[in-house]
């Protein structure tokens, strides 16, 4: 049974008649760009088929039920003046109606059985998964007009202000506004989006190494200040102003902490543009260079890699067929993203999972993952 089809069944069991609409909302991988999103530069993600479902039909009150059949829990709230109680799935759902109604838009309440499988704490955006997931659902029954750039930044507002994670744009900007077999150059100062074809000769492989360490907790938002600190050292609003020449001019008055922080952030951001060039061209040779610079960069300079991706990083881009092969996320653990050639996808695919159990006694999770279209309603009942 496919999870649209759970949630659909689910709905009609728990609430007694069908859901007047389904929305579905993925998952993304970056490609490449990492930790420079929230330093006003460019990321290059896909949206990814593995998604967030939710079947829902409005309410006549302004009382939102959403059943979540992942955690076998319900949550019900009335609409108005919202308080945090917890820090569970349950937030995401309260903190989207909270950062819709600060906005100034008029909710109507709904019913919902909502299910997914995009992982976890992987670093593959299952939290904007369900923010844009959730925002469908309430612009669905409220009538609201979908822009999907204005409901990333409410999706962001959710994570910054209501779960408290100083995130950048990226995650809610794909998963809003991805497009079917292509990845987005996203410029996070103008949220300016270019398509950018993923090209035919290439899959995409998402390498889940089994470690998670949590954002909230992480040293993400260290990182974040000590790129500041760069930035005001160079007297600009944000290290994506600042070019390699004059990095490398100057960088031996800066702290050499925050030195190496500020290098991996201007040099990934010129990585990211001559990546979006190398995919227009269908140059996967060069795209996996980038990709492989980006994660040694990661490794050796932002320092937010750990022993497991570093060694499946070494073990994919080992293997023939793999163009390159990164950390992918905030990182301290998570998923890697590798490129490899459609016709040696799956003997890369049984050579990472038997060497990366031998060498690690962990056992990855490994998806083949196509690039997909942002969050959708797929079908409402006239």
């Amino acid at each position: 049974m496919t999870l649209r089809e759970q949630v659909e069944q689910d709905f009609r069991k728990r609430f007694g008649a069908a859901p007047t609409a389904v929305v579905r909302s993925p998952g993304r991988v970056n490609l490449i760009g990492e930790h420079t999103d929230y330093n006003d530069g460019f990321v290059l993600p896909i949206a990814i088929d593995r998604e967030v479902w939710i079947a829902l039909r409005p309410r006549d009150d302004r009382r939102v039920v959403v059943h979540s059949l992942d955690y076998d829990a319900s949550l019900s709230f009335e609409l108005g003046q919202l308080s945090h109680t917890g820090t569970d799935w349950s937030e995401y759902v309260k903190g989207v109606a909270w950062a819709l109604q600060e906005a100034g838009h008029t909710l109507r309440g709904l019913e919902a059985v909502m299910t997914g499988n995009v992982p976890r704490g992987a670093g593959l955006s299952s939290s904007a998964a369900v923010e844009l997931a959730m925002e469908r659902a309430f612009a669905t029954v409220s009538g609201l007009q979908w822009k999907p750039s204005e409901m990333a930044l409410l999706g962001q507002r959710v994570e910054n202000k209501w779960i408290g994670v100083n995130s950048g744009i990226m995650d809610q900007m794909i998963v809003a506004g991805g497009r079917e077999n292509h990845a987005l150059l996203i410029d996070c100062r103008s949220l300016e989006l270019q398509p950018v074809p993923v090209p035919a000769g290439a899959v995409v492989v998402v390498l889940d190494t089994g470690t998670r360490r949590g954002l909230v907790d992480s040293a993400y938002n260290e990182r974040r200040s000590q790129c500041e600190e760069a930035a005001r050292f160079f007297g600009v609003k944000a290290l994506r102003d600042v070019d390699s020449r004059t990095l490398f001019a100057r960088q031996n008055e800066l702290d050499p902490l925050v030195r190496r922080r500020a290098r991996h952030v201007i040099t990934e951001n010129e990585r990211t543009l001559q990546a979006a060039e190398a995919m227009r061209a269908s140059d996967l040779t060069l795209l996996g260079k980038l990709m492989d610079a980006s994660h040694d960069s990661l490794r050796d300079d932002f320092e937010v890699t750990n022993d497991a991706l570093n060694a499946i990083v070494s073990l994919a881009r080992a293997q023939p067929g793999c163009f390159g092969a990164r950390m992918t996320g905030a990182g301290f653990g998570g998923c890697a993203v590798a490129l490899v050639t459609p016709e040696q996808t799956d003997a890369f695919v049984r050579a990472i999972h038997e060497k990366y159990t031998q060498a690690t006694g962990k056992t990855p999770r490994i998806y083949v993952c196509h690039a997909a279209d942002g969050a959708s309603v797929l079908e409402t009942s006239r």
